[in-house]
């Protein structure tokens, strides 16, 4: 839990939770802040940190409403909370579902101190919205907050700052031991959509692009696995139009079978 300057005055902060990587943007006159952990605990210990390297006013930006990354803001405030719009519907209508979720799931392996942490905590909406696109000056600073399309949901925002050739990902980018996790898909995942996600983070043109999850990455591993994600999306299609079996399949994708049937069963 320390903080990596992966260019001039952005910063990335990695855990072992969840493996979750924050981010921090410094300019002249105000600060960034990428994701806020997933409980008012974990939110404090990020906001301490924050702390520790700049006493700017701050705002914090959601890459996705998921509880690990937009739980914790409460330490924060008051602040701008920024977040593309699917993202407000989404903690609206499922915030409360997804806390409950989440709180039973580490009692039930045995963390009850995040699972209390998580029950306790009130969920923030976003109050400034992003349909598309917005910038942020920061003083001397401007941060771009885009929507790349669906993917890993809906509501996925990027944070590009260009100066830097950095980009905050969230989980449209995770970095597990074989690029995807069989958690990178779900019900509300885009996994038709989500190589033109890549396309639009690769059109930036940037040197380091940090995943809501593991270590940062360059171009050259958005190009590898948006090669994997149509690789995936033609097995799907194959096994759907009958054209060969889903163990063949399986064996053809380049990812393990769970990573595979996990991306199979979203949308």
């Amino acid at each position: 839990m320390t903080w990596t300057e992966v260019a001039d005055r952005v910063y990335a902060r990695r855990y072992e939770e969840l493996d979750l990587t924050t981010g921090l943007v410094l300019g002249a006159e105000r600060c960034l802040v990428v994701d806020t952990r997933g409980d008012a605990d974990q939110g404090a210990e990020l906001a301490a940190a924050v702390r520790e390297l700049t006493d700017l006013p701050w705002s914090v930006v959601y890459t996705h409403a998921h509880f690990d990354h937009a739980f914790g803001t409460t330490a924060f405030l008051p602040c701008d909370v920024w977040a593309q719009e699917g993202c407000l519907t989404e903690l609206v209508q499922h915030g409360e579902a997804a806390k409950a979720k989440w709180s039973e799931k580490y009692r039930a392996a045995g963390k009850p101190e995040i699972a209390d942490a998580i029950a306790r905590t009130g969920i923030m909406a976003p109050d400034r919205l992003v349909t598309d696109r917005a910038a942020i000056d920061l003083g001397g600073r401007t941060v771009e907050l885009v929507h790349p399309g669906p993917a890993h949901t809906d509501h996925d925002l990027v944070v590009h700052v260009p100066d830097a050739r950095v980009v905050f990902a969230g989980d449209v980018v995770e970095h597990g031991p074989d690029g995807f996790t069989e958690y990178s898909f779900s019900d509300e995942t885009h996994l038709a959509d989500w190589p033109g996600a890549f396309d639009a983070i690769l059109a930036f043109d940037p040197e380091v692009v940090v995943p809501g999850h593991g270590e940062p990455v360059g171009p050259a591993f958005l190009r590898e696995h948006r090669a994997g994600l149509r690789r995936l999306i033609e097995l799907k299609a194959a096994v759907a139009a009958g054209a060969t079996g889903a163990d063949e399949a399986l064996a053809a994708s380049p990812y393990p079978a769970a990573v595979t049937r996990a991306a199979f069963a979203s949308s």
